[in-house]
């Protein structure tokens, strides 16, 4: 009798002791890491998602995972006013109070200057790592500004997080940010010319962390995968090394849930970037059991209604179906599985006061347009960058009109595409509405250049034109036309940062290019041997932005004349009445055959888009395309959904029970043994 009592506490005791983990992953402390990430936000706080959102998902997974991290991969500082207007301070204080626990920079954190980029650093109650980020002195690499990566305890894991930023931040944000006085370096972002200093980097940093103990490395970068930006894309630099696990990227602005990259030793690695602009918000879970990484995105979803009459009938719209109204939103997630809705009440708090101050600063009507001004096709393709669109007409133009009002000898204005970030414009337009088109606080300038000098500008900023919109220096123009051949390749220099330091070596994509002659109302050919007054930004005239060095030295007319968003603000209001129509500009009362026409987004035709058209004996070398990454890329998305917890214990219950029934048939033969 005791025997059979000895077995029956025997296995009663082993379910208990197996049942323990499959109730504590019931109450929250599942082993799995969860890291929830964002990247390119560019301060677009006032959507469906924002920062109150994401800190009220990390709360929710905190009740679920015992490791939950909250990461950034870069630009978040800057891209609205919300972010211009005190240099990223209350943009920071959001992602302190969101709970974040590690960032990288993107090329954007550097556009308040080097001072503002470190003040940056020192608001983050965050770290900040970058592997590549270093001091230098008369050309001699120093120590690195900030710690290559951060290392978290994950229960039995020891997850290294490695950060990488863009060696394109010279020429994407201001190189001068990185000078001294005299012009020379004092900060440099390894890169090289075929990549081999990035990956070197990123390498050791991977090495150091293992050594100090890291069981699992993830890099966190602001690279990207456009072609203009190789040889130090992501999926490059996951083919130069070996060791990482996972890459969370930035910097494209690309959408991408999960892809399998090969690395040096043939292992895969998966590669994530969330799009842009908070559009949705990136998950990654790793698998305590097996390791297995798994991502997924969480989006939002309109709630509707339908909207009723008095009586309670239904509106119906001119169609003839029923009226809806949003009343909320949801979460959609195929990864995450919390409630439907969160929102952090401190957090939204912080974002929603920052929404209304910004909004009375910048809320004041200053005129109105029944046009629409884009920079965007109808199926959503973004054309700024590659083409004339009217925005950048409108922009370029502003800028011709604030120099010729001030009755200064302007024959040209400039404005890089990347300069220009709005999506559709239209009704009523406030100072708010022209910091959505300029969002960078740059400041107008006026130079006396060569023809040359404009010619190579020009053909440097079209030097990927017909290839997708990769180039932010794409110029957009006022008082000049010209054509690009889009099948002749090209063929411009440039050094290892990514600056121009030469003409193409095989030929001009740009010619027929034509300067607006005020007193003949006419369009001459561009003298190459002439000068010309040149309108543009301190970015890109003064400060080597996107790269545009042929500048260097022009002669200086004036500069810190006006803030870009104010510059616009100024043309708006020169319209009549501050109403903006196609054709009646306050530069058409003065110059009648200045192609002023804001009446389609693809521009009035300063900027013709032409293949092989050039009547020329030369005949150009075929157009060949390059090798994207040299990486392995696989095509499988890493999306498997993470199983509910009731299901994951399920095993563990079997197991209980067939070692419970070993137990008893154990302590039966025994007993019989003993009879």
């Amino acid at each position: 009798m005791k025997r059979r009592s000895l077995a029956l506490l025997l296995c009663l005791m082993l379910v208990c002791a197996l049942a323990a983990p499959a109730a504590a992953a019931q109450t929250g402390t599942s082993e799995d890491i969860v890291i929830l990430y964002t990247n390119d936000v560019h301060t677009y706080i006032d959507g469906p998602l924002s920062y109150d959102v994401i800190s009220g998902i990390k709360k929710e997974l905190e009740t679920q995972y015992a490791h939950v991290l909250l990461v950034d991969a870069g630009d978040h500082v800057q891209g609205t006013a919300y972010g211009s207007m005190d240099k990223g301070e209350t943009i920071i204080q959001l992602m302190n109070a969101a709970g974040y626990d590690l960032a990288t920079l993107g090329n954007h954190e550097f556009d308040y200057g080097m001072d503002g980029c470190m003040q940056i650093v020192q608001w983050a109650q965050y770290p900040y790592v970058s592997c590549n980020f270093y001091e230098e002195v008369n050309g001699v690499r120093e120590e690195n500004v900030l710690p290559s990566y951060q290392i978290f305890d994950c229960g039995t894991e020891k997850l290294a997080i490695v950060g990488i930023t863009t060696p394109e931040s010279f020429t994407k944000s201001t190189p001068s940010y990185f000078q001294d006085e005299s012009g020379n370096y004092i900060y440099g972002i390894s890169g090289g010319e075929d990549g081999s200093a990035l990956y070197a980097d990123v390498q050791a940093a991977i090495d150091s962390a293992v050594a100090e103990g890291a069981t699992k490395v993830i890099a966190l970068g602001h690279l990207g995968d456009d072609l203009s930006s190789q040889p130090w894309t992501s999926a490059e630099v996951i083919a130069n090394v070996s060791g990482l696990s996972a890459f969370i990227d930035g910097h494209s602005h690309s959408t991408v849930e999960g892809q399998n990259v090969t690395d040096k030793d043939g292992n895969s690695v998966v590669l994530t970037q969330t799009g842009q602009y908070f559009g949705q918000i990136g998950m990654m879970v790793i698998s305590a059991e097996t390791g297995e990484i798994t991502t997924g995105f969480i989006g939002s979803e309109e709630i509707l209604e339908p909207v009723v009459d008095e009586s309670g009938n239904p509106v119906k719209n001119e169609e003839g179906n029923d009226q809806t109204e949003v009343v909320g939103y949801r979460l959609v997630s195929d990864l995450y599985t919390g409630a439907e809705w969160c929102s952090d009440e401190t957090v939204a708090a912080i974002k929603d006061q920052w929404i209304a101050k910004i909004g009375e600063q910048l809320g004041t009507v200053i005129g109105s347009t029944s046009l629409t001004l884009d920079n965007y096709s109808a199926d959503g393709t973004r054309l700024v960058r590659s083409q004339e669109t009217n925005t950048g007409d409108f922009a370029a133009d502003a800028l011709y009109y604030l120099f010729d009002n001030m009755d200064m000898d302007v024959d040209v204005a400039i404005m890089n595409g990347g300069g220009i970030r709005n999506e559709a414009v239209t009704g009523e337009i406030s100072y708010q509405t022209c910091k959505t088109i300029h969002t960078f606080g740059n400041v107008a300038c006026l130079q006396t250049i060569t023809g040359q000098q404009l010619l190579d500008a020009l053909e440097w900023g079209a030097r990927t034109a017909g290839t997708g919109e990769e180039c932010g220096g794409f110029l957009q123009v006022s008082g000049i036309t010209y054509k690009i051949d889009t099948q002749w390749p090209d063929s411009t220099q440039k050094d290892e940062k990514g600056v121009w330091i030469g003409g193409p070596t095989g030929g001009y994509r740009v010619h027929d290019v034509k300067v607006y002659n005020k007193e003949t109302n006419a369009w001459d050919a561009l003298d190459l041997e002439a000068h010309y007054n040149l309108a543009g930004y301190n970015y890109t005239l003064r400060d080597l932005g996107d790269g545009f060095n042929m500048f260097d030295g022009a002669i200086n007319v004036l500069d810190y004349v006006m803030e870009d968003y104010m510059v616009l603000a100024n043309y708006v209001q020169a319209f009549e009445g501050g109403v903006v129509e196609a054709s009646n500009s306050p530069l058409a009362e003065k110059y009648e055959g200045l192609l002023l026409d804001y009446s389609t987004v693809d521009g009035s035709g300063r900027i013709v888009m032409e293949a092989a058209s050039r009547d020329t004996e030369e005949t150009a070398p075929a157009t060949q395309t390059p090798d994207t990454t040299g990486a392995t890329v696989q095509e499988t998305v890493v999306q498997t959904p993470v199983e509910a917890e009731p299901s994951s214990s399920t095993p563990i219950l079997i197991i209980a029970l067939a070692s419970c029934a070993a137990l008893a048939a154990l302590a039966y033969l025994f007993q019989k043994k003993e009879h």
